[in-house]
């Protein structure tokens, strides 16, 4: 059969590609080589950090384009997936601190460490804290599901179970070999997160990417009276959120071990483990270290930690998201779209 676009990878970029094409009236089939919703790369768990930049304008005015979009999205869906709770950043430097209230002037505020403190006591501050009311957490599982839900109604396919073993361009249409024979399509739209270096060797020139597992954890509060924010702490490159029945989960930021997608073992590495559970310890004296529990999910970035957003004929790729990118979602779907539909590439 032909469609008019192939998305290949059913996690949020891949869904909310496919929700705009098929809005935009596209015939439109997803291939994922595992079961829908799967743990195995980037999109899967239950929170993610919705956060303006604190010292990038150019990010920070991205994020609030993509702020509506979020809204809308939970429109179509009928489900909640932006909470606002505000959020910090905090160990900053004076320097992050002037372009901050350059930055945010209208819509953030400058703490004393003290001030901080009283507000959030479950964390230590030795810092002025950058504090972005707006921020919060967007839900993962429940975006990706949203959005699935609203590109089928758009009339898009998924097919979990479908992995791409090879792609080839073949008379003006692009072949995917999956299980049950060929597929063709006009256009393939390629999402593959970890897995997208190898499924575009040869085909899209792409810069290095390199595939890590990253291993945050969640902690208990000590006190269910804390009160927690999102954060980032800028000095330790570290992040966190609350989530409701998990508890408090803090990651050290692209710290961990290189993998290959497909070989990974889930378990954590012991030494960048201990170090995690030593930084919460001496930061966070809400938070208690010896009930935690360790996540664990794939980071996949360039060197420059730049997102890959290009197309290459009747192939468009989308990659180099993680840590960063899950705010955007909605946003890059529509990026996507305007890539495919362009008729000058």
């Amino acid at each position: 059969m032909t469609y008019d676009v192939a998305v290949v990878g059913a996690g949020a970029m891949g869904s909310a590609a496919a929700r705009a094409l098929a809005a935009a009236g596209r015939e439109v089939v997803v291939l994922e080589q595992y079961t829908l919703g799967h743990d195995r790369g980037g999109s899967h768990g239950g929170t993610r950090l919705f956060r303006a930049a604190a010292d990038d304008a150019d990010v920070a005015q991205l994020t609030e384009r993509t702020r509506p979009l979020w809204r809308e999205l939970e429109a179509e869906s009928g489900e909640t997936l932006l909470e606002v709770t505000g959020g910090i950043d905090f160990q900053v430097t004076d320097d992050r601190v002037e372009a901050f209230r350059s930055i945010h002037a209208a819509t953030g505020e400058v703490l004393t460490a003290e001030a901080a403190a009283e507000r959030w006591p479950g964390i230590r501050f030795t810092t002025p804290v950058l504090h972005q009311p707006g921020s919060g957490r967007l839900y993962a599982d429940r975006t990706v599901k949203a959005l699935q839900t609203v590109a089928a109604r758009y009339g898009a396919e998924f097919r979990g179970q479908s992995p791409v073993q090879a792609l080839r361009r073949h008379n003006g249409l692009v072949e995917l070999d999956v299980p049950g024979g060929a597929i063709r399509a006009q256009h393939v739209v390629v999402t593959a997160g970890p897995w997208t270096p190898k499924l575009l060797t040869g085909q899209v020139a792409l810069p290095p990417f390199r595939v890590t597992q990253e291993q945050p954890r969640f902690f208990t509060p000590v006190s269910s009276d804390l009160v927690w924010p999102s954060f980032v702490d800028q000095s330790a490159r570290s992040y966190g959120l609350f989530e409701a029945g998990s508890g408090v989960k803090v990651g050290l930021h692209a710290t961990g071990p290189e993998v290959d997608p497909d070989t990974r073992d889930f378990q954590v590495e012991p030494e960048r483990d201990a170090e995690l559970i030593r930084y919460v310890d001496s930061t966070f004296p809400g938070l208690d270290t010896g009930r935690t529990t360790a996540i664990s999910c794939l980071y996949d970035n360039t060197p420059a930690a730049e997102f890959v957003i290009r197309r290459s004929g009747p192939i468009t790729v989308a990659a180099g998201f993680s840590g960063t990118g899950f705010k955007f979602v909605p946003l890059i779907g529509q990026q996507v779209r305007d890539l495919v539909l362009s008729p000058h590439r």
